[in-house]
C-alpha cells in the first residue's frame, strides 16, 4: 500500500501535525515489546483454565490474540514514525494505538479475573500476564502522549483494483477464521475475553479510518464483497468439525435473521411497530407440521415440501392481511398494542385446536411432535455426509438450505428497498401524512408491508419446523417478538447487514454465555440502553438514518445528498 501513489488534490494538502511528547513514540515501542515478551511467557500456573495458557514461548490461543493486537499497534507506531510514515498521513494512528493499548489493558484485566474466578486466586497468575497487562498500560498512555493529525480524505484514497478486491477476501476470510475460532470455544470466559478481542479490533479499525476505507472500497465492488460474503458463509460448516451443536446455533441464527428481515420490511421500511410478528413465524410451521409425515399431523393431505414451503408462507401472508386490514387505520402505540394482542390470539388458539375447545388441528399445548426431516430430490437431511474428507451432519444440512433461503430473503429486501415501493414505505415513516398529500397509497402499501414481511417469515418457518422436528405453542411467545423487533434496532432499521448482525447478536451470546442466564434480560436492557445513548440508528445504520439522529453533521448531510444524485442518474 504504500509503494503505490495516489493523487492528492491540491485543496486537500495535510496540514502540520500538534506536536506531541517526544518520550510518547519509545514509550509506545516499549509497550508493544513488554506485550510482546508477555503473551510469549506463561500466564497461568493452571494449565486447566482458559484453554492451557502455562507452557513458556508456546503461546495459547487467548495469547495469540493478545500477539495480534501488539502486531497491529506497532504497525501503527511506524506509519506513526518510521518507513510506514506515508500511510500515517492516511491513517489516523494515534486514536487506533489509544484504542489498542487500552483495549489490550482491558483484554488483561479480565484475564485476571478469569483466573482468579476460575483457580484459588490471583496467585495462580503467573508473570506473563501481568506483563502484558503493563505493556497494554504503557502502550495506552504513549498513545495519549502522541499528536493528533490533520488526515487526507480517505475516499480520495484509490488503489488498483485487484488490491481492493484482495482486502474484501482477506477481511472475509479473517471474519470466517474469528467465529469459527470463537464458536470452537467451550469455556465461557474464553469466548467473553474473544468477544472483547473482536470489539476492541473493530473499534480500533473504525478509529483508524481503516472501515473507513473498506466502506468506501465495498462501494466501488459491491458483487464482490456480497459473493465474498456467501463464500465465507458456505465454508462456515466445513470449520467446525462436525459438531452439530455449533451448526445448530448457526441454524438458529439464520432462521431468526430471515424472519428479522421480513419485520424489517414491516418496521425499518413502513416505520409500522409489529409487536406481534412471531405469530408470522408460528404459522409457517404449524402448517408444514400439520401437512408433515409425522404420526401426530392431523391432515391427511401430504404434499411435497416445496408446496408446503409456499401453503405455509401464503397462510402467514393472509393472516397479515387479515391483522392488518382492520388494524392499519390506526398508528403508533394504538398499533403495538393491537399487533401484541395478535401475537396472543395466535399463541393461544394453537393451544386450544385440540379436540376439546375447538377443532384438533394442532394437538392443543403438545405441539405435533416428531415431524420428519426433509427429503429433496433424493437428498436426505437428516443423514450424515461427507464432502472433501469432511463430516457434515444433520443441522450442516438445513444450513445449506438455509442459506439458500437468507439469500432469497435479502434479494427480496434490497429489490423492495429501492423501488418505488420501498420509497413508499421510507415516505411512510418519514411522515404519513406528507406522503398520502402526494399521492401516495399510504393503507395499501402498509397492507402490503404486513403482507410481505408475514410471507417471508412463513418461509422460514416451514424450514424451522422439520429442523426441530416438533413445533408447540410456547415457541412462539411474545419475548420472542421482542428479540426480533431489537435485533432491528440493535443492527440497524432498514439496513440488511444491521439485521443480520442484531440477529447474530441476539441469538449467539445467548447460547454461548449460559452462565449469564440468570441475567440475561438484564444484560439485554442495558445493552438497548447503551444503544439509545451512544447509537440510536444502530450498530450498522444508512446514512440517511443517521441523518435523521445528526442533523448538526453537514458533512454527513452532503454525502446523502450525494448518494441521492448518484441514485437519480443511475435512474
Amino acid at each position: 500500500m504504500t509503494d503505490v501513489k495516489t493523487p492528492v488534490p491540491e485543496a486537500t494538502e495535510v496540514p502540520p501535525a500538534r506536536p506531541g511528547k517526544p518520550i510518547a513514540w519509545p514509550l509506545g515501542i516499549a509497550g508493544v515489546v513488554l506485550a510482546l515478551v508477555g503473551s510469549f511467557l506463561s500466564w497461568s500456573y493452571d494449565s486447566s483454565i482458559l484453554n492451557d495458557l502455562s507452557i513458556n514461548f508456546y503461546p495459547g490461543g487467548l495469547q495469540i490474540l493478545a500477539i495480534i493486537v501488539a502486531v497491529l499497534a506497532l504497525v501503527l507506531l511506524l506509519a506513526e514514525k518510521g518507513p510506514l510514515t506515508k500511510l500515517g498521513s492516511w491513517l489516523d494512528a494515534t486514536l487506533g494505538i489509544r484504542m489498542l493499548g487500552a483495549g489490550l489493558a482491558l483484554y488483561m484485566i479480565l484475564v485476571l479475573i478469569a483466573i482468579s474466578t476460575d483457580s484459588d486466586g490471583l496467585i495462580n497468575v503467573n508473570p506473563g500476564a501481568y506483563v502484558t497487562l503493563v505493556g497494554g498500560l504503557v502502550l495506552a498512555v504513549s498513545g495519549w502522549m502522541l499528536p493528533l493529525r490533520h488526515l487526507r480524505d480517505l475516499s480520495e484514497a484509490k488503489l488498483p483494483s485487484w488490491f481492493e478486491i484482495l482486502s474484501i477476501a482477506v477481511l472475509m476470510a479473517a471474519v470466517l477464521f474469528v467465529a469459527a475460532y470463537a464458536l470452537g470455544l467451550q469455556d465461557a470466559w474464553s469466548f467473553v475475553l474473544c468477544l472483547v478481542f473482536v470489539a476492541v479490533l473493530t473499534v480500533a479499525l473504525f478509529r483508524t479510518g481503516v472501515m473507513s476505507w473498506i466502506g468506501h472500497v465495498a462501494q466501488r465492488h459491491k458483487k464482490v464483497l456480497t459473493l465474498a460474503a456467501f463464500a465465507v458463509a458456505f465454508l462456515f460448516p466445513f470449520t467446525q468439525n462436525g459438531s452439530d451443536a455449533n451448526m445448530s446455533i448457526a441454524n438458529q441464527v439464520l432462521i431468526f435473521s430471515a424472519t428479522a428481515m421480513g419485520l424489517n420490511i414491516v418496521v425499518g421500511l413502513a416505520g409500522l411497530l409489529d409487536l406481534g410478528y412471531i405469530a408470522f413465524l408460528g404459522s409457517g410451521a404449524y402448517t408444514a407440521a400439520v401437512l408433515s409425515q409425522s404420526a401426530f399431523a392431523t391432515v391427511g393431505w401430504k404434499p411435497p415440501f416445496l408446496v408446503v414451503v409456499l401453503l405455509g408462507a401464503c397462510v402467514a401472508a393472509v393472516l397479515g392481511l387479515i391483522i392488518g386490514t382492520p388494524t392499519l387505520r390506526v398508528s403508533g402505540d394504538y398499533l403495538a398494542i393491537v399487533t401484541l394482542g395478535f401475537g396472543e390470539i395466535f399463541r393461544f388458539s394453537m393451544g386450544n385446536l385440540d379436540g376439546n375447545n375447538g377443532p384438533n388441528l394442532t394437538n392443543g399445548p403438545n405441539g405435533v411432535p416428531g415431524i420428519p426431516d426433509l427429503k429433496l430430490g433424493g437428498f436426505d437431511f437428516g443423514k450424515d455426509h461427507t464432502i472433501a474428507g469432511i463430516d457434515l451432519g444433520r443441522f450442516s444440512n438445513y444450513y445449506f438450505l438455509l442459506l439458500i433461503l437468507i439469500g432469497g430473503v435479502i434479494l427480496v429486501f434490497a429489490r423492495l428497498n429501492n423501488s418505488r415501493i420501498g420509497r413508499g414505505w421510507v415516505a411512510i415513516r418519514e411522515d404519513e401524512k406528507a406522503a398520502e398529500a402526494m399521492g401516495v397509497n399510504v393503507f395499501g402499501l402498509k397492507l402490503l408491508a404486513f403482507a410481505v414481511g408475514a410471507f417471508l417469515a412463513g418461509l422460514a418457518g416451514t424450514i424451522k419446523a422439520h429442523q426441530d422436528a416438533a413445533v408447540s405453542p410456547d415457541q412462539y411467545q411474545f419475548l420472542e417478538s421482542a428479540f426480533l423487533l431489537a435485533a432491528i434496532v440493535l443492527g440497524g432499521m432498514g439496513t440488511i447487514a444491521g439485521v443480520l448482525l442484531g440477529a447474530t447478536i441476539l441469538k449467539l451470546l445467548p447460547e454461548k454465555l449460559r452462565f449469564f442466564s440468570e441475567y440475561r434480560l438484564l444484560l439485554f436492557g442495558l445493552l438497548l440502553v447503551l444503544m439509545m445513548r451512544f447509537r440510536p440508528e444502530g450498530l450498522v445504520a444508512s446514512r440517511r438514518r443517521q441523518l435523521e439522529f445528526h442533523e448538526e453533521d453537514e458533512g454527513l448531510a452532503e454525502a446523502v445528498e450525494e448518494e441521492h444524485l448518484m441514485v437519480e442518474e443511475a435512474r
